[in-house]
């Protein structure tokens, strides 16, 4: 299996496993300042060098040597299941891609067809009933993760849980799991502890949120789009999320996390 999704600062000071719609972009940048006093120009994802990637064959034997003898600081950040799926749906159902075009192609298609989604149109300022959109979103989104169909999961929906939980299975440890919710705080503590090349004012930093801006704002509250079924969905899907990683599965409009993540159990529970 090997360590899918992770990445490795140049000089091994951290180590961090990639959860998609949680800050990835703005870590990503962060690990490259801390080693070349300066942030990536463009989007991290599209980095080919100046950082360790699972997904470039030359970093492979480097984050395995690391993550697998427990050199650096090894930490992942997670969200509310709530806040996440409605962000996943917003930028790549409802946005245009920084290529200019729909996510994955004949996705939002299919959804529209299949499903009767509706995702608007930038032309007319992205006008549609999105909370309906919504709803219709998130029962394809529960075929795709219970049923494999009418596509596999895709990464910025599948369950978080998934994606910590290979670092673990490789034989990897995670030192800190951070709430996107207390993002600062948490992050300030992951360059704490980490041999720094270069400082990082988290403070004066910007937010590298690539999809921002290339689809619509979300109209209403978190709660107003979850009736009783998109409640039920969401638990059938991402019910070890709440559990693991502390968030309100009972109330949607409770962002921010119940308590603090057992590390321990976290690691008992995903590395069965």
């Amino acid at each position: 299996m090997g360590f899918p999704g992770t990445w490795m600062t140049e000089s091994e000071s951290m180590v961090y496993r990639v959860v998609p719609k949680c800050a990835c972009s703005t870590i990503g940048q962060i690990m490259y300042r801390s080693d070349h006093g300066r942030f990536f120009d463009g989007d991290i994802h599209d980095a080919q060098d100046g950082l360790h990637k699972w997904g470039l064959e030359h970093s492979r034997g480097p984050i395995e040597a690391n993550v697998t003898a427990h050199r650096s600081l090894v930490f992942t950040c997670v969200r509310n299941p709530y806040g996440r799926i409605l962000s996943s749906f917003f930028d790549k159902i409802c946005g245009i891609q920084r290529n200019g075009r729909r996510y994955r192609g004949n996705l939002v298609p299919m959804l529209i067809q299949k499903y009767g989604v509706e995702v608007g149109d930038p032309e007319t300022g992205f006008e549609f009933d999105q909370i309906r959109s919504f709803r219709r979103f998130l029962l394809f989104v529960r075929d795709t993760i219970r049923f494999g169909k009418p596509m596999d999961p895709d990464i910025h929906w599948s369950a978080m849980s998934g994606h910590v939980s290979t670092l673990i299975k490789g034989g990897g440890r995670y030192d800190m799991i951070l709430h996107v919710e207390d993002f600062d705080a948490g992050m300030a503590q992951v360059l704490e502890r980490a041999p720094l090349r270069h400082p990082v004012d988290l403070a004066a930093m910007p937010r590298f949120n690539e999809s921002e801006g290339h689809g619509p704002k979300r109209a209403h509250p978190i709660e107003a789009y979850f009736d009783d079924l998109s409640l039920h969905l969401v638990r059938e899907v991402y019910g070890r999320d709440f559990e693991l990683f502390g968030y309100d599965i009972d109330d949607p409009s409770r962002r921010a996390p119940l308590r603090e993540i057992d590390l321990d159990a976290v690691h008992a529970k995903l590395g069965a």
